[in-house]
């Protein structure tokens, strides 16, 4: 049982198994074949040799021991050459068809084991080597993804730092005499848990679109009313900053079935970036309009702009254009992976654009005016 077992789960056995099996079959089906053409064979043979030395008994079954011997050595001798032939060409294919299994069979426990640098060698264009290319894909996407788990730590611990930090101190502060207990002083510290609060919706918020367990409460909505509330919502913070926000909403949008709080998450997201990205003095525009079967909205600014090596990357989790830790030049790289996962849930499309650094950049995102059953 051990020895079923074990051969069992030895692919390269069973490979060449398969292929002894194939050759044996072969063989049978090559012998039984001679053994069944030779007498007729035979019988023609010595017909054609009594028309020239006459009918002999004696010579006739000669004749016949003599070609039944041959054709049984022939036959004999190339099943033996064959057998050995074709076991080795089974023995060397088998193991040229595990081997590169074997190595990726390696090559994930290391990864298991944490080292994701671990690459396996593509040897071949056949489908060995597709899947050889597709393992190191995997890999490759496992190392980024760990590598911006290692950052996310980073950052996290980052920024809980600073307001715990502060906190403490004005904690201590408060309890020394040294800070007076007056709204300022309460106000500051308020301000600081509203952070710390903000970073862990921000990282609830993901885990949950990440997992597909988004809360939906989807109805009837008109978008020009839902640009327009969001643009009043921001409108003080553009005026502060001195940065111009122009609006351009198409006449008789029809009604969209969306999560009207989603939505507006995703549209503060956007035009919050564009702000922030955007210096005194410069312009953003948002615009609504139809496009086929669903309604697009466009934020376009004259900000700093992206650089294109950033862009297929921008919406990934964790990912920052900026690379330094505050919050205030970057955040936690996680609204636009939650507006990506938003936009999709209602079945839309979500891109960003850019001409490079100091071009300005535009985000936008569709969402079908029929969502689909």
């Amino acid at each position: 049982m051990r020895f079923i077992h074990s051969f069992q789960r030895n692919l390269s056995a069973r490979l060449f198994l398969s292929y002894v099996i194939v050759i044996l079959t072969g063989v049978i089906v090559l012998i039984g074949a001679v053994q069944i053409q030779t007498p007729a064979a035979m019988e023609r043979h010595i017909a054609q040799m009594q028309q020239h030395i006459g009918n002999d008994p004696a010579l006739e079954e000669d004749l016949r021991v003599n070609f039944i011997s041959a054709i049984n050595e022939i036959t004999l001798t190339a099943t033996l050459v064959s057998l050995v032939v074709a076991m080795a060409v089974s023995l060397f294919t088998s193991r040229r068809i595990v081997e590169p299994i074997r190595g990726m069979m390696r090559a994930s426990r290391e990864i298991a084991a944490g080292h994701f640098h671990r690459r396996v060698a593509v040897v071949s264009e056949d489908e060995l080597g597709a899947l050889a290319q597709s393992f190191n894909q995997m890999a490759e996407a496992l190392e980024l993804t760990e590598q911006r788990r290692l950052n996310l730590i980073g950052d996290v611990a980052h920024e809980l730092r600073t307001p715990l930090t502060n906190l403490r101190t004005m904690l201590e502060a408060l309890t020394d005499g040294v800070l007076p207990p007056d709204p300022a002083t309460f106000q500051t510290m308020h301000h600081e848990v509203l952070r710390l609060q903000r970073l862990v919706q921000d990282l609830q918020e993901l885990s949950r679109a990440e997992a597909g367990e988004m809360a939906m409460f989807p109805e009837k909505v008109d978008p020009a009313q839902l640009v327009s509330r969001v643009v009043d919502r921001l409108a003080l913070q553009y005026h502060d900053k001195g940065v111009a926000l122009h609006v351009n909403i198409a006449p008789d949008l029809p009604a969209i079935f969306v999560d009207p709080a989603r939505i507006t998450q995703v549209l503060v997201n956007i035009l919050g970036n564009a702000l922030q990205y955007t210096p005194q003095g410069g312009q953003v525009w948002v615009s609504v309009r139809r496009a086929g079967e669903a309604i697009q909205f466009v934020v376009r600014d004259t900000g700093r702009g992206i650089p294109a090596e950033d862009l297929p990357h921008i919406f990934e989790r964790f990912y920052r254009v900026d690379k330094s830790r505050a919050r205030a030049s970057g955040g936690s790289g996680i609204g636009l992976t939650i507006s990506k996962h938003i936009v999709e849930a209602h079945g839309g499309r979500i891109w960003a654009k850019s001409e490079g650094l100091g071009k300005g950049s535009e985000f936008g995102f569709t969402i079908p005016m029929h969502p689909s059953s």
